[in-house]
């Protein structure tokens, strides 16, 4: 069945959305499922934009030919080769074999290297600045290298003013019905998974998303069209004021964040005193997070919006609990900076958990470290409660 829908008067969305599957990229839980987007251009020419995963094969392609409905297939535009939107790209040609690929030189490279096949038309390379007519609608292309992988393009529709953003203005979740960001209640709904696909995927590249918005602050943008998630029409400032603020690595709010890890409770039973502290002198919103049971991809999307992050953790083997360990590795992956840390550690004979994490803040970017750094042997006792409130008043004032 054809789940095509009309998005201008010859222009459609042919995308489809995955709900099965568990995990993005094999490593990021997607309890609500992603979408997969593409795009069909009925002009003088017909235009394809990106393909789709294999697990939405299926339907993608169903949608495609039915779009099309009979006509051939001019030219495929891919921005972006990773396989979520590449996959389908040798079965596409296979049906349409006089479509002509339309490509950086280095996606070009990047998609043999993916396939073995032939094609009839060569791939027509396009870089910064080119165009492509197609009638009465004109493609500028964008460089978006490192948005998130060196090929990466980004077009410039300028009939209808829209920009097809490949994996910039993503967003992790399957799609209803409803397409645009609009139809949906987006900051209740679709804020957080929209931030923690930013921070996982593209947060490292925060200088590469800053170009890449200052090029599309010269461009008319009417309508964003991403790979991923809802489609923008409405409020596009909101959105791209968001990712701004991300790629600076500027916190969203001045909030804070408690992460512990705790074997057998002593160290959460310390980092909820120290909770309860900070409650106690007006902080609000305050979020906890036991590392051990919360998938990393969450832990890096609230240190992104957080400014003030605590670090409670036990000493293990010698040196800093693993789940803790992973956390801090993948912050200083994310380049996540200019954050505020407070350590609180845990160790019966020998702590070393702070000295552990100290080591890996010295190899990240700039941040700040709180005094006093908090060490208790086993479990808080009652003559560490100073310390403990100490640590929450330099909290406090830094808030």
């Amino acid at each position: 069945m054809n789940t095509s829908q009309l998005i201008k008067p010859d222009l459609y969305y042919i995308g489809a959305s995955d709900r099965r599957l568990a995990l993005f990229e094999n490593i990021m839980p997607v309890p609500r499922g992603v979408s997969y987007n593409s795009y069909v251009l009925l002009d003088e020419k017909t235009v394809l934009l990106d393909s789709a995963d294999n697990a939405v094969g299926e339907q993608f392609l169903e949608n495609l030919d039915a779009t099309l409905a009979g006509r051939p297939l001019d030219y495929f535009i891919i921005h972006h080769v990773e396989p979520d939107h590449l996959a389908l790209t040798k079965e596409v040609l296979l049906r349409y074999p006089k479509a002509q690929v339309v490509c950086s030189a280095q996606a070009a490279k990047f998609i043999a290297q993916f396939f073995d096949m032939e094609m009839v038309n060569q791939p027509r390379i396009v870089k910064e600045g080119d165009t492509l007519c197609t009638g009465k609608h004109t493609f500028t292309f964008v460089a978006a290298q490192m948005v998130h992988w060196p090929e990466v393009m980004v077009s410039y529709e300028s009939e209808y003013k829209i920009l097809f953003s490949a994996d910039a203005f993503g967003t992790f979740g399957a799609l209803s019905g409803n397409l645009y960001a609009d139809e949906v209640d987006f900051d209740r709904d679709w804020l957080n998974e929209a931030r923690r696909y930013f921070t996982n995927i593209v947060g490292k590249y925060g200088i590469q998303v800053q170009n890449l918005l200052k090029k599309a602050a010269n461009l008319d943008i009417q309508m964003i069209c991403p790979l991923h998630g809802p489609i923008w029409r409405e409020n596009l400032p909101y959105f791209i004021q968001k990712h701004d603020l991300w790629s600076r690595y500027e916190p969203e709010s001045r909030s804070v964040m408690v992460v512990y890890g705790s074997p057998y409770g002593h160290t959460e039973s310390a980092a909820t005193a120290l909770a309860n502290m900070l409650a106690q002198k007006g902080v609000k919103d305050i979020r906890m997070f036991d590392v051990s049971g919360t998938p990393v991809s969450y832990l890096v999307s609230e240190a992104f919006r957080c400014s003030h992050i605590v670090l409670a953790a036990p000493t293990y083997n010698g040196g800093l609990f693993p789940p803790m360990e992973s956390f801090m590795l993948d912050l200083q992956a994310h380049f996540l900076q200019g954050r505020t840390f407070a350590i609180l550690e845990n160790g019966t004979w020998a702590p070393q958990a702070a000295k552990a994490i100290q080591a890996i803040m010295a190899e990240m970017k700039p941040n700040t470290l709180l005094e006093p750094i908090v060490s208790i042997k086993s479990s808080l006792k009652s003559e560490q409660l100073p310390a403990l409130q100490q640590l929450a008043d330099a909290i406090v004032a830094s808030l």
